[in-house]
C-alpha cells in the first residue's frame, strides 16, 4: 500500500486570514515576475475584502499530507456583470498554488469551488486572464474546458461547461 493521497480542503477566507492572503499574493507576484508591483497591504485587504462593502472574496486551499493542514493556494474573485446575458459573472482575479503543492489537484479544486459558487449565484459565466507565457496554466485551463477569447487571453466557462466543472469531484 502506498501513501494516502493528501486531503485538500477549500475554505472561504476570513478576516483573520488577511496576512496569509497577502503572503500568497506576494508569492504569486514573484512567480509572475512582478514582485515589485504589489501595493496591497493587510489594511487595504482587510477593508476591501471584509469591510462594509467588500469588493472581492477569496478562497484558500489547505493540504494535509498527514502532518496537519498547510495553506497551499488562493483564488481571489469578484462579480462583474454581462450586459449581453443580463446576469452577473464571476471574475477570477488570481489563482495561485504554491510550487510544493502543484500537481496535487489544488488548482482544479479551487476552480471547481469557484464554478460552484458561480452556478449557485446564477452567474452567466466565469472569466479570467492568464499571462501569454504561462503555458502550463494555459494548458491546465484549456483541459478544464475554458475557451481562449479572440484577441484576449480570457478564459471562460459557461452553460454546460460550467455545470460540468461544478459537478466535478
Amino acid at each position: 500500500m502506498g501513501d494516502a493521497p493528501p486531503r485538500i480542503r477549500i475554505a472561504p477566507a476570513e478576516e483573520r486570514d488577511v496576512g496569509l492572503v497577502l503572503q500568497l499574493i506576494r508569492e504569486l507576484a514573484a512567480y509572475e515576475r512582478a514582485a515589485d508591483q504589489v501595493e496591497a497591504t493587510e489594511e487595504l485587504l482587510r477593508r476591501n475584502l471584509f469591510g462594509p462593502r467588500p469588493y472581492a472574496e477569496a478562497a484558500i486551499a489547505y493540504v494535509d499530507r498527514g502532518a496537519g493542514e498547510q495553506p497551499a493556494g488562493l483564488a481571489l474573485f469578484f462579480h462583474n456583470f454581462s450586459t449581453w446575458t443580463g446576469r452577473p459573472g464571476l471574475y477570477l482575479e488570481d489563482l495561485f498554488v504554491r510550487p510544493e503543492f502543484r500537481g496535487l489537484g489544488v488548482g482544479r479544486m479551487l476552480l471547481v469551488q469557484l464554478a460552484r459558487i458561480a452556478r449557485d449565484r446564477e452567474c452567466g459565466r466565469m472569466e479570467w486572464v492568464v499571462l501569454d507565457w504561462n503555458e502550463p496554466s494555459i494548458r491546465f485551463y484549456l483541459g478544464l474546458g475554458a475557451q481562449q477569447m479572440k484577441d484576449w487571453i480570457i478564459h471562460r466557462v459557461s452553460g454546460p461547461t460550467l455545470d460540468r466543472l461544478a459537478a466535478l469531484e
